[in-house]
């Protein structure tokens, strides 16, 4: 383990975030600090209050930082039993009754996404949802189809996924359209909202 991560911003700013180093769990990569600061730099107006949906979570790394700058209640979703073990403990390290549901899915699953929709998009859809599934899998698009399908979207809400900048990504999906995209390094950002 390394701590090689740290929030940038809010009431838990420069906590440093407990990560795998090399070795069996090397396939988790965490958003970079660079890449979350400016990110929530343009998510700034949308994120206090705000209910938060970190699929792919990996370290927790996202929806920690959306923590940490004042939104409501985060559920962080991903398959790997490491990785949940890591959100427990970065949830630990930077607050003390941390508002936030933890579930083992497998996005990788259409059920798995029935079930999200099944437990949250009537009465409490999401105003940021973050995906980051593990590059060149082609995740991205079927994930960013997949939450427009089940409602998890607030009707004002952004859904921001990262891949890499190669990786093409359609400019609407379904009543997604693409809203804002940034490059940093070899790093994509596009977010999404839904069709008016």
């Amino acid at each position: 383990m390394t701590n090689s991560l740290r929030i940038t911003g809010g009431t838990a700013r420069s906590r440093k975030l407990t990560c795998p180093g090399p070795g069996r769990h090397s396939a988790i990569r965490p958003t970079t600090d660079r890449v979350r600061e400016a990110l929530f730099s343009i998510l700034n107006e949308y994120v206090a209050g705000a209910a938060v949906l970190d699929l792919f979570s990996g370290t927790g790394a996202l929806g920690l930082e959306a923590l940490s700058r004042g939104a409501a209640h985060a559920v962080f979703v991903d398959r790997s039993p490491r990785s949940l073990e890591l959100i427990r403990m970065n949830l630990q390290l930077c607050f003390e009754q941390p508002p936030a549901t933890i579930m083992r899915l497998d996005l990788n699953k259409n059920s798995a996404f029935q079930a999200l929709g099944n437990k949250f998009s009537a009465h409490h859809p999401f105003d940021l949802i973050f995906l980051d599934p593990p590059y060149e899998k082609k995740l991205a698009e079927k994930t960013l189809l997949m939450v427009e399908k089940t409602g998890l979207a607030a009707p004002d809400g952004r859904i921001i996924a990262e891949e890499r900048w190669t990786e093409e990504l359609p400019e609407a999906v379904g009543r997604l359209r693409l809203w804002k995209k940034r490059r940093y390094g070899e790093t994509g950002i596009r977010i999404y909202r839904l069709a008016t």
